[in-house]
Protein backbone atom coordinates (compact mmCIF):
# COMPACT_ATOMS: atom_id res chain seq x y z
CA UNK A 1 0.00 0.00 0.00
CA UNK A 2 1.31 3.28 -0.85
CA UNK A 3 1.40 6.06 1.69
CA UNK A 4 2.02 10.01 0.80
CA UNK A 5 3.65 11.41 4.07
CA UNK A 6 3.58 15.42 3.77
CA UNK A 7 5.67 16.95 6.70
CA UNK A 8 8.02 19.09 6.89
CA UNK A 9 9.68 18.06 10.38
CA UNK A 10 12.60 16.23 8.78
CA UNK A 11 13.45 14.16 12.18
CA UNK A 12 9.93 12.78 12.24
CA UNK A 13 9.56 12.40 8.34
CA UNK A 14 12.67 9.81 8.51
CA UNK A 15 11.04 8.55 11.84
CA UNK A 16 7.67 8.01 10.14
CA UNK A 17 8.99 6.72 6.81
CA UNK A 18 11.40 3.87 8.25
CA UNK A 19 8.84 2.71 10.63
CA UNK A 20 6.14 2.45 7.76
CA UNK A 21 8.96 0.98 5.61
CA UNK A 22 9.15 -2.00 8.47
CA UNK A 23 5.35 -2.27 8.13
CA UNK A 24 5.76 -2.92 4.47
CA UNK A 25 4.05 0.27 3.34
CA UNK A 26 5.75 2.11 0.48
CA UNK A 27 6.37 5.53 1.57
CA UNK A 28 6.58 8.58 -0.71
CA UNK A 29 7.41 12.26 1.39
CA UNK A 30 6.59 15.91 0.93
CA UNK A 31 8.07 18.73 2.98
CA UNK A 32 6.11 21.39 1.60
CA UNK A 33 2.63 21.68 -0.09
CA UNK A 34 3.28 22.38 -3.35
CA UNK A 35 5.72 19.09 -3.15
CA UNK A 36 2.22 16.85 -2.07
CA UNK A 37 0.21 18.21 -4.96
CA UNK A 38 2.95 17.32 -7.39
CA UNK A 39 3.04 13.64 -5.66
CA UNK A 40 -0.75 13.55 -5.89
CA UNK A 41 -0.52 14.00 -9.97
CA UNK A 42 1.74 10.90 -9.92
CA UNK A 43 1.07 7.93 -11.96
CA UNK A 44 1.31 5.68 -8.65
CA UNK A 45 -1.08 7.82 -6.62
CA UNK A 46 -1.31 6.69 -2.44
CA UNK A 47 -3.65 5.15 -1.01
CA UNK A 48 -3.55 6.97 2.05
CA UNK A 49 -2.09 10.54 3.30
CA UNK A 50 -0.27 11.56 6.28
CA UNK A 51 -0.99 15.61 5.90
CA UNK A 52 0.74 18.26 8.65
CA UNK A 53 -0.61 21.24 8.84
CA UNK A 54 1.83 24.42 9.15
CA UNK A 55 4.16 23.79 6.15
CA UNK A 56 6.74 26.29 4.69
CA UNK A 57 4.21 27.15 1.57
CA UNK A 58 0.90 26.38 3.27
CA UNK A 59 -1.53 25.44 5.22
CA UNK A 60 -2.00 21.18 4.64
CA UNK A 61 -5.77 22.41 5.08
CA UNK A 62 -5.54 23.64 1.51
CA UNK A 63 -4.38 20.00 0.58
CA UNK A 64 -7.18 18.27 2.21
CA UNK A 65 -9.88 20.80 0.45
CA UNK A 66 -8.53 19.72 -2.76
CA UNK A 67 -8.42 15.71 -2.48
CA UNK A 68 -12.03 15.94 -1.27
CA UNK A 69 -13.50 18.19 -4.47
CA UNK A 70 -11.40 15.49 -6.50
CA UNK A 71 -10.57 12.14 -4.83
CA UNK A 72 -12.04 10.03 -1.75
CA UNK A 73 -7.93 9.26 -0.51
CA UNK A 74 -8.21 9.00 3.23
CA UNK A 75 -6.65 11.88 4.93
CA UNK A 76 -5.37 11.21 8.45
CA UNK A 77 -4.12 14.92 10.05
CA UNK A 78 -0.74 14.46 12.05
CA UNK A 79 -0.20 18.12 13.93
CA UNK A 80 0.59 19.52 16.95
CA UNK A 81 -2.31 21.94 17.59
CA UNK A 82 -4.68 19.99 19.88
CA UNK A 83 -7.15 23.03 20.00
CA UNK A 84 -10.86 20.91 19.99
CA UNK A 85 -11.91 23.98 17.43
CA UNK A 86 -9.36 22.85 14.49
CA UNK A 87 -9.85 19.11 15.20
CA UNK A 88 -13.51 19.71 14.34
CA UNK A 89 -13.17 22.01 11.44
CA UNK A 90 -10.60 19.83 9.80
CA UNK A 91 -12.81 16.53 10.48
CA UNK A 92 -15.81 18.13 9.32
CA UNK A 93 -13.52 19.01 6.08
CA UNK A 94 -13.54 15.41 5.39
CA UNK A 95 -10.15 14.54 7.50
CA UNK A 96 -10.83 10.86 8.25
CA UNK A 97 -8.79 11.35 11.30
CA UNK A 98 -6.83 13.53 13.52
CA UNK A 99 -3.41 12.65 15.69
CA UNK A 100 -2.56 15.41 18.24
CA UNK A 101 1.91 15.22 18.07
CA UNK A 102 3.70 13.20 19.89
CA UNK A 103 1.85 10.21 19.45
CA UNK A 104 3.31 6.45 19.25
CA UNK A 105 3.75 4.48 15.88
CA UNK A 106 1.45 2.01 17.35
CA UNK A 107 -1.71 3.84 17.12
CA UNK A 108 -1.13 5.48 13.83
CA UNK A 109 -0.89 2.01 12.43
CA UNK A 110 -4.66 1.09 14.49
CA UNK A 111 -5.74 4.48 13.20
CA UNK A 112 -4.52 3.97 9.28
CA UNK A 113 -6.00 0.59 9.25
CA UNK A 114 -9.35 1.64 10.37
CA UNK A 115 -9.43 4.58 7.90
CA UNK A 116 -8.97 1.82 5.51
CA UNK A 117 -11.44 -0.40 6.88
CA UNK A 118 -13.81 2.23 6.46
CA UNK A 119 -12.86 2.44 2.67
CA UNK A 120 -13.78 -1.33 2.62
CA UNK A 121 -9.76 -2.54 3.08
CA UNK A 122 -9.12 -4.65 5.25
CA UNK A 123 -5.27 -4.23 6.51
CA UNK A 124 -4.16 -6.84 9.07
CA UNK A 125 -0.92 -5.59 11.05
CA UNK A 126 2.62 -6.43 9.71
CA UNK A 127 4.49 -9.26 11.16
CA UNK A 128 7.75 -7.56 11.82
CA UNK A 129 9.37 -9.89 14.10
CA UNK A 130 9.98 -13.90 13.53
CA UNK A 131 11.13 -16.49 15.71
CA UNK A 132 10.62 -19.91 15.25
CA UNK A 133 13.84 -23.10 15.56
CA UNK A 134 16.68 -21.28 15.80
CA UNK A 135 15.48 -18.76 13.29
CA UNK A 136 15.38 -14.97 14.21
CA UNK A 137 14.54 -12.10 11.73
CA UNK A 138 14.01 -8.43 13.44
CA UNK A 139 12.64 -5.85 10.33
CA UNK A 140 12.78 -3.02 12.63
CA UNK A 141 16.73 -3.70 13.83
CA UNK A 142 17.17 -5.19 10.20
CA UNK A 143 19.00 -8.48 11.86
CA UNK A 144 18.90 -11.85 11.11
CA UNK A 145 19.88 -14.77 13.65
CA UNK A 146 20.55 -18.30 13.03
CA UNK A 147 20.84 -20.36 16.26
CA UNK A 148 22.46 -16.85 17.78
CA UNK A 149 25.10 -16.39 14.85
CA UNK A 150 23.95 -13.38 12.95
CA UNK A 151 23.81 -13.84 9.01
CA UNK A 152 24.75 -11.44 6.86
CA UNK A 153 22.19 -11.26 4.24
CA UNK A 154 22.45 -8.64 1.16
CA UNK A 155 19.80 -5.59 0.55
CA UNK A 156 17.72 -7.76 -2.01
CA UNK A 157 17.67 -11.03 -0.10
CA UNK A 158 16.40 -9.25 3.14
CA UNK A 159 13.74 -7.39 1.21
CA UNK A 160 12.73 -11.03 0.18
CA UNK A 161 12.84 -12.16 3.45
CA UNK A 162 11.29 -9.45 4.87
CA UNK A 163 8.40 -9.59 2.31
CA UNK A 164 7.76 -13.67 3.56
CA UNK A 165 8.12 -12.34 7.14
CA UNK A 166 5.17 -10.27 6.91
CA UNK A 167 2.85 -12.94 5.82
CA UNK A 168 4.58 -16.07 7.63
CA UNK A 169 2.26 -18.86 7.29
CA UNK A 170 0.46 -17.84 4.55
CA UNK A 171 1.79 -18.44 0.44
CA UNK A 172 3.34 -15.28 -1.18
CA UNK A 173 2.68 -15.34 -5.21
CA UNK A 174 5.56 -15.10 -7.43
CA UNK A 175 4.16 -12.43 -8.49
CA UNK A 176 3.77 -10.26 -5.89
CA UNK A 177 7.13 -11.74 -4.44
CA UNK A 178 8.76 -9.99 -7.69
CA UNK A 179 6.48 -6.70 -7.85
CA UNK A 180 7.06 -6.26 -3.98
CA UNK A 181 10.88 -6.94 -3.67
CA UNK A 182 12.04 -5.91 -7.61
CA UNK A 183 9.03 -3.74 -8.88
CA UNK A 184 5.97 -4.08 -10.88
CA UNK A 185 8.27 -4.10 -14.12
CA UNK A 186 9.46 -7.24 -12.65
CA UNK A 187 6.68 -9.53 -12.34
CA UNK A 188 7.92 -11.81 -15.26
CA UNK A 189 11.39 -12.18 -14.30
CA UNK A 190 10.72 -15.53 -12.35
CA UNK A 191 14.31 -16.43 -12.54
CA UNK A 192 15.37 -13.78 -9.94
CA UNK A 193 13.10 -15.03 -7.58
CA UNK A 194 14.72 -19.03 -8.09
CA UNK A 195 17.93 -17.37 -7.92
CA UNK A 196 17.76 -15.03 -4.70
CA UNK A 197 15.23 -17.72 -3.00
CA UNK A 198 18.39 -20.25 -3.48
CA UNK A 199 20.93 -17.88 -1.61
CA UNK A 200 18.10 -17.25 1.33
CA UNK A 201 17.92 -21.18 1.28
CA UNK A 202 21.60 -21.50 1.54
CA UNK A 203 22.33 -18.91 4.21
CA UNK A 204 19.29 -20.12 6.35
CA UNK A 205 18.22 -23.84 5.93
CA UNK A 206 20.06 -27.02 6.97
CA UNK A 207 19.66 -28.65 3.89
CA UNK A 208 19.00 -25.93 1.29
CA UNK A 209 17.94 -28.96 -1.47
CA UNK A 210 15.03 -29.80 1.35
CA UNK A 211 14.18 -26.91 2.65
CA UNK A 212 11.93 -26.93 5.99
CA UNK A 213 11.74 -23.21 6.59
CA UNK A 214 11.25 -21.62 2.80
CA UNK A 215 8.76 -23.66 1.25
CA UNK A 216 8.10 -23.77 -2.19
CA UNK A 217 4.06 -23.79 -3.83
CA UNK A 218 4.31 -25.75 -7.13
CA UNK A 219 3.37 -23.06 -9.42
CA UNK A 220 1.88 -20.56 -6.74
CA UNK A 221 5.02 -19.00 -5.09
CA UNK A 222 6.64 -19.40 -1.69
CA UNK A 223 5.74 -19.64 1.92
CA UNK A 224 8.03 -19.28 4.99
CA UNK A 225 6.71 -21.44 7.86
CA UNK A 226 4.33 -19.81 10.14
CA UNK A 227 6.34 -18.56 13.67
CA UNK A 228 5.75 -20.43 16.83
Amino acid sequence: MRVLLVEDDRELRTTLRDALQVEGYTVQTAASLSEGRALMQHDHAPDLVLLDLGLPDGEGEQLLAELRRSKGTPVLVISARHQDGSKVRLLDAGADDYLVKPFSIGELLARMRVAMRHRGTLLRPAITRYEREGLLVDLAAHRVELNGQEQHLTPTEFKLLARLVRSAGQVVTHRALLSDVWGPEFTEHTQYLRLYMGQLRAKLEAEPADPQRLLTEPGVGYRLVEAL
